[in-house]
């Protein structure tokens, strides 16, 4: 069974970091294209950045230059260092497989504001 556990989410100010870590079962780890996604209320979850086994990366437009993801293989576990946050980069951060996810965990709350 998969699992994914996500922490490090919080309370920051605008223009703040977080680093988000998502520990997975493994199995989910080795053989697919991890991402974080993320949901606002009201918003549909969306994909804000994936990385390949290789080590390929691709953001969406909206975090690009401001968020970075990276794995551990030895861990299985992903990251995602978030720097200059907005209060527009609030939301529940999960990661998961893609481009089909698996089972969600059970998502980090992240909260940019003054």
């Amino acid at each position: 069974q998969v699992q994914l556990v996500e922490s490090g989410g919080g309370l920051v100010q605008p223009g703040g970091s977080l680093r988000l870590s998502c520990a997975t079962s493994g199995s989910i780890f080795r053989v697919n294209i991890m991402g974080w996604y993320r949901q606002a209320p009201g918003k549909q979850r969306e994909l804000v950045a994936r990385l390949t086994p290789g080590g390929t990366t691709t953001y969406t437009d909206s975090v690009k230059g401001r968020f970075s993801i990276s794995r551990d293989n030895a861990k299985s576990t992903v990251y995602l260092q978030m720097n200059s946050l907005k209060p527009e980069d609030t939301a529940v951060y999960y990661c998961n497989a893609w481009p089909n996810p698996r089972s969600w965990g059970q998502g980090t709350q992240v909260t940019v504001s003054s």
